[in-house]
């Protein structure tokens, strides 16, 4: 755990029901005139976006409408969007949806202002200068990309998942209005909540976690734990749906700073290869890639399971006792809301397996901030314990 460190977040940070109405005075004082407003079919057919473009519109705000962003999002469409920015003459992205929205709008910003193409620009702090000012409206409670410097995109030739790391994708501002998240699926509620928890118990088990990720981290995991089976069962609970967007938020600023690590590692080849849905990956390896884990932070571990609910305060409990009812209780998490948890339900073929391996290890952004090194040999056994 480092001692000395630097914590870095967005800017400026808007949360609570209805502050949606804000977006128009938050891009204003961003000296944004003309937005690109970038969001994806779903959350156009919701009328989401339109209440924002709305917002933007009030304050003087001419609007340029993206509106083909996908799930995890192929290169291509960071290409089309920023193309969308040049031909409408934009000075500035908002960007409302899920991760994949928030993340294309970022890229697309940055690459206004950068030359392309954007595959040069993977990996860590390789993006030259600032893009256009963005301002994120989140609508799950998932991927915390209003408050980190991250992107990830789907690179087809590769079959992988790749991510673009800079201080200039964070956003100007943020804007967590809860009340956004009230349509929201059961199933893509439960799959985002589940990666919001994986980013706090990464955050929290991360070899670069200091004393104030940590605290944001468990903090996070406490309050997504609580709350996410309410959420996915009763999705018109506003006290929920505010809950799991605070604790979304803490683990973003968490890993932000401190980085997620393996469990993503493995997530990355599943959605790259076979198109499986981000949360829905990283909850299939987690208890698989928390046990082999528990080697190399077995105290972190244990210390995870009051947050998690599991009943750790018996007497004659040792710490592997504690983590191993922690990762229990991420398993009953999973199946109370419906979450696969194996790589055979998902119809991943075994015979993918070595070559899934194999990605993991390219991923070394990730496998650097995990906990306990790992071979390929290692990859693939977690994988066919996970099968």
């Amino acid at each position: 755990m480092d001692q000395n460190w630097v914590f870095r977040t967005t800017p400026r940070i808007v949360f609570g029901c209805g502050s949606v109405g804000q977006a128009g005075t938050e891009a204003k004082a961003q000296g944004i005139s003309r937005a690109l407003l970038v969001t994806d079919p779903g959350v156009k057919a919701a009328g989401i976006s339109a209440t924002v473009e709305k917002a933007l519109l009030s304050a003087g705000i001419e609007v340029v409408v993206f509106d083909a962003v996908e799930p995890d999002p192929r290169i291509e469409i960071v290409g089309k969007c920023a193309s969308a920015a040049r031909d409408g003459k934009c000075d500035g992205v908002v960007a409302v949806g899920g991760g994949s929205a928030l993340d294309i709008g970022k890229l697309a910003a940055v690459m206004r202002t950068n030359e392309g193409p954007i595959g040069k620009y993977f990996g860590i702090d390789l993006v030259p200068s600032p893009g256009l000012p963005t301002v994120l409206l989140p609508t799950t409670s998932g991927t915390g990309s209003e408050v980190t410097p991250i992107a990830v995109l789907s690179d087809e030739g590769e079959h992988l998942k790749k991510g673009v790391v800079s201080p200039f994708l964070f956003p100007k501002a943020a804007i967590l209005d809860p009340a956004l998240t009230l349509g929201c699926p059961p199933g893509v509620t439960a799959a985002s909540g589940m990666d919001a928890l994986i980013h706090g118990i990464e955050s929290y088990t991360s070899i670069h976690a200091s004393r104030f990720t940590e605290f944001l981290a468990y903090k996070a995991v406490e309050t997504i734990a609580g709350n996410l089976r309410t959420a996915y069962a009763n999705g018109a609970d506003l006290e929920a749906r505010t809950r799991m967007m605070e604790g979304s938020l803490w683990a973003g600023m968490a890993f932000a700073n401190s980085g997620v690590a393996a469990v993503h590692a493995f997530a990355y080849p599943l959605g790259g290869e076979y198109h499986v849905p981000h949360g829905v990956a990283n909850t299939v390896m987690l208890p698989y890639v928390m046990r082999f884990n528990m080697v190399g932070s077995l105290k972190r571990y244990a210390d995870l399971g009051p947050a998690l609910g599991a009943a750790v305060r018996r007497s004659g409990m040792t710490d592997t006792d504690r983590a191993e009812a922690a990762i229990a209780a991420v398993e009953r998490l999973a199946d109370d809301i419906r979450v696969p948890r194996r790589l055979r339900d998902l119809k991943i073929p075994e015979s993918g397996i070595p070559v899934m391996a194999e990605g993991v290890m390219k991923v070394t952004r990730l496998l650097a901030n995990n906990p306990r090194t790992m071979t390929v040999q290692d990859a693939e056994a977690i994988y066919r314990s996970a099968y």
